[in-house]
């Protein structure tokens, strides 16, 4: 789960974090009043959408006076902002961000995620604030430093140390900063985080380290002992159908191809994805129905990929495991017939009563396709969308 960045600056000043003053607003009136209130002669109005490069697309502007906050605000809120991580279409901006000016001395990268190759958690630093760690990394690898973390061990001050010396950081400014980091490890591992990102982290000319951006994401499967950060979704931010997709039990992502894919299993649903693009295809959406899904659940996802309207063809690849192909397949039929499937279908099935599976589709009358393999499967429904099944 995604929030604002200014809910992620309130998340993390409650744990010591310094952040500069701010006021959130939904009117270009309300963001002249929010300057008023803040006070000083130099603010920043950020746009609040769950998408990065907000500064690249134009969604971050300073102003030098009330009026132009006003003007900068007017301009943004009702616009669709595109930046690098929007896509085309951009994103709608509905609420400003009016931040009170802060003087700069230098600009860090600070981020803690997940690190799946280690298994355990890795703070990431870098004395290019301000720019996309991904830029970052494809041109001057050098300046990006890393600490492996054992959370049975937690944060030491010797991490945030060796981080800190590496960049280059004033010694006297390093004790603030291995502090800021330790509160933004705490942040992570207390609220269940999966990245908690501050770019730029700035040292002010008085010398003390501030988050000036942030952003933190959360794990979906860990909000149950989080209400609080629960009630902070947005989703006017979230894709409808995904948001909804959740209330069912449904793992889905629409994406921008053209095969739809329902799937058992996360990992199988990955692999799926993979498959149809090696040859040749556009899958339109990840789904997983999960391990144990009932007829009515297969109905339901059949509803979802076909709400999408450049959905050409359908992929369902079961492993019957937990769930038995025989159940799947009654799921299947039902649901082409309670959806009324208008275009090819594709299944390949595979596991716990296959046979009974197979025969119950062959046996349904209705215009199924049956693959051997996954790799069939793929190449049937790349063909059935060029026209050639």
């Amino acid at each position: 789960m995604k929030i604002h960045e200014y809910q992620a600056k309130e998340l993390l000043s409650r744990f010591g974090v310094l952040i500069p003053q701010g006021r959130i607003v939904y009117t270009s009136e309300e963001a002249e009043k929010a300057a008023h209130q803040l006070g000083g002669q130099l603010w920043a109005v950020k746009a609040q959408i769950h998408a990065g490069g907000r500064g690249k697309g134009g969604g971050v502007k300073l102003a030098k006076t009330k009026e132009q906050v006003k003007e900068y605000a007017q301009a943004l809120l009702g616009s669709q902002l595109v930046t690098p991580q929007t896509g085309p279409a951009g994103q709608l901006v509905r609420r400003i961000y009016v931040e009170q000016g802060t003087p700069i001395a230098k600009e860090f990268y600070f981020s803690i995620l997940l690190d799946r190759a280690s298994s355990k958690i890795m703070l990431v630093f870098s004395e290019a604030g301000g720019t996309s760690i991904e830029e970052v990394a494809a041109h001057d690898p050098t300046k990006i430093f890393t600490e492996i973390i054992d959370p049975l061990v937690g944060f030491q001050s010797f991490n945030g140390r060796k981080l800190a010396f590496s960049a280059g950081i004033d010694g006297k400014i390093i004790p603030k900063v291995i502090s800021l980091m330790e509160a933004c490890y705490n942040a992570f591992i207390t609220l269940d985080a999966t990245l908690v990102e501050i770019n730029p982290l700035i040292i002010t000319t008085h010398g003390e380290p501030l988050a000036l951006d942030a952003k933190m994401m959360f794990d979906d499967n860990s909000l149950f002992r989080h209400p609080d950060i629960e009630q902070l979704r947005d989703p006017t931010e979230e894709e409808p159908t995904e948001t909804e997709a959740a209330k069912n039990a449904l793992s889905y992502i629409k994406l921008e191809g053209n095969i739809g894919c329902m799937v058992n299993g996360a990992g199988l649903a990955m692999a799926t994805m993979d498959v149809i693009k090696l040859y040749g295809g556009e899958p339109a959406n990840f789904l997983d129905v999960g391990g144990g899904a009932p007829r009515e659940r297969v109905i339901t996802a059949f509803k979802f990929i076909l709400s999408d309207p450049n959905v050409k063809a359908i992929l369902v690849n079961i492993f019957g495991g937990i769930m038995r192909c025989d159940i799947i397949a009654e799921g299947i039929v039902a649901a082409a017939l309670d959806v009324q499937i208008h275009v090819p279908l594709v299944v390949r099935l595979e596991g716990t009563n296959v046979e009974k599976g197979k025969k119950i589709l062959a046996r349904s009358g209705l215009p199924i396709i049956a693959a051997e393999d996954l790799a069939d499967a793929a190449q049937k429904s790349v063909a059935a969308v060029r026209g050639g099944a």
